[in-house]
């Protein structure tokens, strides 16, 4: 379906085609004269103007013109008269036009024209779209392994509501996978062959987000120097994902609630209304609730943003997924030479809270990965806090405490594993102050001299 906008001073014949475009289901309106078109096209966009050369107050050339000067996405431009002239045809096709047809003409020749004038069309907007989206595509994300009850409920609830166009809101500790879920919602749904386009609503400055979200217009503040086209236009026909939502700054709620509602809204500076057909899928890792009664979110506003609330459990709750994901995990990292993991090191996984989840899992297992000997990833290559069941949130950053806390672990160490154990500690030290030797010695407690003679006893000489 193309929006069609018909631009005839003949009455009768304005009405016949766009009865005629209408049977055939496109979206039509019509002008009797160039400034009534102006007025229609600087209301709202369309894809085709079919325009006479002959017309009171704005011909058509001056048509065209104003069309190809001040559009910053001009629609494809047919031209119709009953006074064809070679000069006349030439000089609109100079000016942009997309064809040219003299009257009389035959319905099904104009018929054909629209259709391929809108391939065109349709061609540029996605070229635009796929150009913005290519700007923000993330690299392949892991499917989702769930082994665990609570992870095959919510891939169960995932793929119940993924068919519908229903707002999902999507709940959950930082780390635990809330935009995996988003995207395998999208993939499930009839959108999946369209725009999946994702948002942190939290990694923005506030006078940004209006911008990011719903696009701006050529001078709508200063360094707006062309029209920008938002998040919501570039998701068209697609799913728009806004994470950490509750992050969104007040004023810019009440203007995402209108655009929910309405399925429509202004860019920043401009007075155009642009329609859309966007299914949201939300997150946050706060208690909706909460936010609500603390005046950080709107009420109404999360009423239409969690119409369908999926919330993923902590790591730390399903400990049948920690093994399984592990192994997946190091096969993203380190492809098909992925090391395997000792009995042990699967142990000291599963017993440890994961605070940071998934995120945190992973960067734990980067690290060993970078560690292992032999393709062989053991408890010497896990950090001392996961071995030891140490969170790394009740270790202070000041150095004093630091080590205390380093001490105190360390002498609980068993004996049978202390050549070890001592190699990990040291390891962990220099990663808290970036490999600094002198800062490492001062953590330790240790002398600088006795560090570097462990760092040579420990091949621990170069990062």
């Amino acid at each position: 379906m193309a929006k069609i906008l018909v631009v005839d001073d003949e009455k009768n014949l304005r009405l016949v085609v766009q009865k005629e475009l209408s049977r055939q289901g496109h979206e039509v309106e019509s002008a009797s004269d160039g400034e009534e078109a102006w007025e229609a096209i600087e209301s709202r966009d369309f894809d085709i103007l079919l325009c006479d050369i002959n017309m009171p107050r704005l011909d058509g050339m001056g048509l065209l013109r104003r069309v190809r000067e001040k559009c910053q996405t001009p629609p494809e431009v047919i031209m119709l008269t009953g006074q064809a002239t070679v000069e006349s045809a030439i000089e609109a096709m100079k000016l942009g036009a997309y064809d040219y047809l003299t009257k009389p003409y035959r319905l099904n020749e104009l018929a054909a024209l629209v259709t391929q004038a809108d391939e065109k069309q349709q061609l540029k907007i996605d070229n635009q779209r796929l150009r913005a989206q290519i700007e923000r595509t993330n690299k392949h994300i892991p499917d989702i392994v769930a082994e665990s009850p609570q992870m095959k409920e919510v891939l169960r609830l995932v793929r119940r509501v993924a068919p519908s166009d229903t707002s999902v809101l999507i709940t959950g500790e930082s780390g635990t996978g809330k935009e995996l879920i988003a995207q395998a919602i999208h993939r499930l749904s009839p959108r999946a062959d369209k725009t999946f386009i994702d948002l942190n609503c939290a990694a923005l400055q506030d006078s940004l987000l209006e911008s990011e979200l719903f696009g701006h217009e050529a001078g709508a503040f200063s360094g707006a120097r062309a029209r920008k086209l938002g998040l919501f236009e570039l998701a068209d026909g697609g799913t728009l994902f806004l994470d950490e939502i509750m992050e969104m700054p007040a004023q810019l709620q009440s203007k995402l609630l209108r655009a929910l509602e309405t399925r429509s809204f202004f860019r920043v500076g401009g007075v155009k209304k642009v329609e859309v057909n966007v299914r949201l899928l939300a997150a946050t890792n706060r208690d909706p609730d909460r936010a609500v009664a603390e005046g950080v979110f709107r009420a109404d506003l999360l009423y239409r943003v969690n119409s369908f609330e999926v919330n993923i459990p902590p790591l730390r709750e399903r400990a049948e997924d920690i093994e399984p994901l592990s192994r997946h995990l190091l096969e993203k990292i380190a492809g098909q030479n992925a090391p395997e993991i000792a009995a042990s090191a699967a142990e000291a996984l599963r017993a440890f809270s994961w605070t940071g989840n998934v995120r945190q899992l992973r960067n734990c297992l980067e690290r060993a990965v970078l560690l292992a000997d032999n393709n062989h990833i053991t408890v010497k290559e896990l950090p001392p806090e996961v071995v030891y069941k140490l969170e790394k949130t009740n270790v202070s950053v000041n150095y004093a405490s630091s080590n205390q806390t380093a001490v105190s672990s360390f002498q609980n160490v068993s004996p049978t594993n202390l050549r070890d154990s001592e190699r990990q500690q040291i390891i962990n030290a220099l990663e808290k102050t970036g490999w600094h030797r002198g800062k490492t010695a001062e953590l330790l407690g240790i002398s600088p001299s006795t560090l570097y003679r462990r760092l040579r006893e420990y091949d621990l000489e170069t990062r």
